[in-house]
């Protein structure tokens, strides 16, 4: 759909483009979780591995390429044989943790309530249905 059939100006829709897209990398399946790791100091990227359950290497690599891009995280690499590398959060991260780390909180202590809607909601629509 084209712009000039949503009511939204142009200029408005411009604007929310990179907003969006910022808010799309944060709100993935695995940044928070390298955004909280991270936010305990520098971290190594097998220790982001093992924190983080169910992620590839690649997976890893690539969502940690794209939160450096956003200047998010920032990757310094030591001269040593093996090289070792670090990650750690820069400012506008660090104030964006404190936002994450009280979704994270909202969602552990919700997380029962919501369980019992869906299981309440599963057991009407299947009520409906026969």
């Amino acid at each position: 759909m084209s712009h000039r059939h949503t009511g939204v100006p142009e200029a408005v829709m411009d604007e929310a483009c990179p907003v969006t897209e910022v808010i799309d990398h944060v709100s993935g399946k695995w940044s928070i979780g390298i955004l909280i790791a991270a936010a305990q100091g520098p971290v190594r990227f097998t220790e982001l591995e093992r924190t983080i359950n169910g992620i590839s290497r690649r997976m890893l690599t690539l969502n940690l390429r794209k939160l450096e891009r956003d200047g998010l995280l920032v990757r310094t690499v030591y001269p040593t044989v093996p090289p070792k590398v670090e990650y750690s959060l820069t400012p506008i991260a660090r104030e964006l943790h404190a936002s994450l780390a009280g979704l994270v909180g909202w969602a552990e202590r919700h997380r029962s309530a919501v369980a019992e809607s869906r299981a309440a909601y599963d057991t009407a629509a299947a009520q409906d249905a026969a």
